[in-house]
């Protein structure tokens, strides 16, 4: 049997390739949308794709399996668990087998058993993995966004982030029931999860990229309550607000996914075309890093890096119904092509051009003048707060400010921002601060590009504020954490 990990660093998502190397028959779980990579590995190992499939309808990247079987002619394997409203609407005409629990199918010597593991969502399988050459008991099981390494799937994204109501409690009973029956495996069953460190999934999944059923039973926190409602509360706790975009990725998902046929590169637009962009409100979206954005941008453009939290801004911020165009530094290699395959990685397909840096000389050729983020240091600010000179505003997520904040700043987190925009002051200095500064300075052309010319980054965030000794606070919670953002309670922070 072969097993290959493929990990997407940006999703922090895994998806695996089990082939038969008596047969050259191979089965895709969970893939990415871009393909490439999964037909390259199976070319490599003398395998051809036979079997794709899915752990379940995922909320924060598109699937590729329906692209994989249309590139390679795979039979589509899809779960029918769960109630109408969480069936894949595309299963017939693509003829994909329908899965229930306990069906199995082959990928030459190896067989594959589906297990209904509800909770995260509905519809959930885990797929257990049995080389039967070697033996009748199977060696691992794929749990997708079930169990994970050091934690196990949020149960609340139904409700905050497709917006079915009344659904978080029940889903995480449901989870507390399925953990039962699958702690019942030996321990020497070897989990793959879907997820790594930085999902939005999970609130505190680990790093290692497997791990097995008794070590999770050891040190695992799903494992160790045994009250159901004491797990209820503690699964809900404290979970990261989901990402705006994670409903369309269900919708996306769900009807089925366009098959691309591979990444195309958009136009490339002449330089002064960005001006006119802009003075129709077209989003044009600055790739470049923060540091260089800060320093010199054309006023109106919103700057998303293009790093690791590409993906997910772009979903937080970025209309799923306008066309979107990129500023790009193409000195860095392949950088366009990179942010076409990260965005449409979550649906945003449509590109509809780019330019480059020169965009900036163009603008002030015509007589515009470019902007620039103003920032301040912990130090300044701290004397700012204390005149009662300045409003803070805390962007990060809502754990985060209730583990310790400024006093008397109030918390919006980014994704929020746009909701909030009235309740903010435009008659004197608005600062924005996040942990270290990413967060931040994305806030901050976020709102400069909305007219707020008095939005301030704060450098180095949070850290650097307790690194200068200043005060923080650390507020009671009781209950459950809410996942809302929190407007702001007054004009001043003081």
């Amino acid at each position: 049997m072969n097993l290959t990990r493929f990990y997407d660093d940006k999703l922090a998502q895994a998806s695996y390739l089990i082939g038969c190397a008596a047969t050259g028959e191979a089965l895709v779980v969970d893939p990415h949308r871009d393909v490439t990579p999964y037909l390259e590995a199976a070319a490599s190992e003398g395998l051809r794709i036979t079997h794709v499939t899915e752990t379940h309808i995922h909320a924060d990247f598109v699937s590729g399996s329906r692209e994989l079987a249309a590139r390679t002619g795979a039979t589509l394997y899809l779960s029918d668990e769960g109630d109408a409203d969480w069936k894949y609407a595309f299963a017939a005409e693509d003829e994909a087998v329908l899965l229930r629990d306990g069906d199995t199918f082959d990928v030459g010597n190896v067989r594959i058993e589906a297990v209904h593991t509800p909770g995260h969502t509905p519809e959930h399988l885990s797929f257990l993995v049995t080389d039967t050459p070697a033996s009748d008991q199977p060696l691992a099981i794929l749990t997708g966004d079930f169990v994970f390494v050091g934690d196990v799937g949020r149960p609340d994204l139904l409700e905050k982030a497709a917006k079915v109501e009344g659904t978080m409690e029940s889903a995480a009973r449901t989870l507390f029931h399925a953990l039962q029956r699958f702690k019942e495996y030996p321990d020497h069953l070897q989990i793959l999860p879907g997820h790594g460190a930085g999902s939005a999934c999970g609130k505190g999944i680990g790093s290692v990229p497997s791990s097995t059923v008794g070590y999770e039973r050891l040190a695992n926190w799903a494992f160790q309550v045994e009250d159901e409602d004491a797990f209820v509360a503690a699964v809900l706790e404290g979970q990261p607000e989901p990402p705006t975009y994670f409903a369309e990725m269900k919708r996306i998902n769900k009807e089925g996914p366009p098959v691309l046929g591979g990444f195309s590169r958009p136009d490339r637009l002449d330089a002064r075309r960005i001006m006119d962009l802009l003075d129709e409100g077209v989003a044009v979206v600055d790739t470049r890093p923060a540091d260089a954005y800060a320093e010199s941008h054309v006023p109106g453009t919103l700057n998303i890096p293009l790093n690791q939290s590409f993906p997910t801004w772009a979903g937080w911020l970025l209309s799923y119904e306008e066309p979107i165009h990129l500023l790009v530094d193409e000195s860095e290699e392949d950088a366009v092509d990179e942010a076409v395959r990260d965005l449409s990685s979550i649906g945003l397909d449509q590109v509809a051009g780019w330019c480059g840096v020169e965009a900036l000389d163009a603008w002030t050729e015509a007589g515009r003048s470019l902007d620039s983020v103003p920032r301040t240091n912990a130090s300044e600010l701290a004397g700012a707060l204390e005149r009662g000179e300045v409003t803070v505003v805390d962007v990060r997520g809502r754990s985060e400010w209730e583990a310790g904040h400024l006093p008397g700043v109030d918390n919006i987190p980014v994704g929020y921002l746009e909701e909030h925009l009235e309740e903010l002051p435009t008659d004197e200095p608005l600062v924005v601060q996040c942990q270290s500064g990413g967060r931040s300075a994305i806030a901050a052309s976020l709102l400069r590009a909305r007219g707020m010319d008095n939005v301030v980054n704060l450098d180095g965030g949070y850290e650097a504020w307790v690194a200068e000794g200043l005060a923080t606070v650390t507020p009671p919670v009781s209950g459950e954490a809410s996942s809302e953002p929190v407007p702001l309670s007054s004009a001043t922070a003081s």
